[in-house]
């Protein structure tokens, strides 16, 4: 299956990559090959203050967890296909760091969950966690 995928990938880059290089000339591909590799680059150096925004919307609860995920995902996924010389992974790219789109193709692929994964942790710990104790009142009069 993942080979069906990666021929479907390879066909729809080389049709996307000719196409476009023969219409706008190859020394105007080299020039986007070059500055879409730098703004993946960009975004790579970047990634930690897109982290720390994405951690603050977290904390003020303006997006869920499984956001937090999808988002910084599609951030670093972006880059990388914005690294990967060819038009079809550069559309690709772009389109993922649009954190709308981006939200959108990862739902596809990101289980959601009910409750977080604190919470999980404490459901599974359960019982063993408990500690059972019996006070035992020691009083020094009682000693004669």
């Amino acid at each position: 299956m993942i080979l069906i995928y990666f021929f479907l990938y390879l066909f729809l880059e080389v049709m996307i990559t000719t196409a476009i290089a023969g219409s706008i000339g190859g020394l105007w591909t080299f020039f986007e090959i070059i500055l879409s590799a730098v703004v993946g680059i960009l975004i790579f150096k970047n990634f930690r203050y897109s982290i720390a925004q994405n951690l603050q919307k977290l904390s003020r609860r303006e997006i869920s967890e499984e956001d937090f995920t999808k988002l910084n995902l599609a951030s670093v996924l972006g880059a990388i296909l914005l690294i990967i010389p060819g038009f079809f992974t550069d559309i690709l790219g772009l389109l993922f760091q649009i954190s709308f789109i981006a939200k959108v193709i990862f739902s596809k692929f990101i289980v959601k969950s009910n409750s977080s994964f604190y919470s999980k942790q404490q459901k599974q710990k359960g019982e063993d966690d408990v500690i059972d104790v019996e006070i035992i009142e020691y009083n020094s009069d009682t000693r004669k």
